[in-house]
């Protein structure tokens, strides 16, 4: 991988801002597409195991979602500035394979990542934001799994 750019993590700065401004049905959308492409998935979450669908009004759900995409963010800035990404939480890789998360999770994880935040951005959606979202999700999933062992 080449180096992550200013303009690189300036795309995903900002469009994480746009999401934020409408977290709540953004992060339910997030988990929607999660279960679309792997309904089994709804197992790995606590806030979605007993629920019908994705719950729109759970607390958790959007502090989760929160949660991935500030860590999306965080590597883009870590890439810019560091070069590469190191995982500030501990427990996220033992959290991972406690669940039993797999490569093909990921994917699923980075597939739905992408849509929300092609939805979030509407016109703003570009090859290079895409681009600059998929670089650094790839690069933190890298680090997640080479924490998980």
């Amino acid at each position: 991988m080449g180096a992550f750019t200013e303009s690189q993590e300036a795309l995903v700065t900002s469009s994480y801002e746009t999401f934020k401004q409408n977290a709540s049905d953004l992060s339910v959308l997030f988990y929607t597409f999660i279960l679309e492409k792997a309904p089994g998935a709804k197992n790995l979450f606590s806030f979605l195991k007993d629920s019908d669908g994705v719950p729109k009004d759970n607390p958790n759900l959007k502090a989760h979602a929160a949660k991935v995409f500030e860590l999306v963010v965080d590597s883009a800035v870590q890439l810019r500035t560091k070069g590469a990404v190191e995982i500030a939480d501990a427990n996220l890789g033992s959290i991972h394979v406690q669940k039993g998360v797999t490569d093909a999770q990921f994917v699923v994880v980075k597939e739905a990542l992408l849509k929300t935040v092609k939805e979030a951005t509407g016109a703003k959606w570009s090859d290079e934001l895409s681009n600059a979202w998929e670089v650094a999700y790839d690069e933190l999933a890298a680090a997640i799994k080479k924490a998980m062992g």
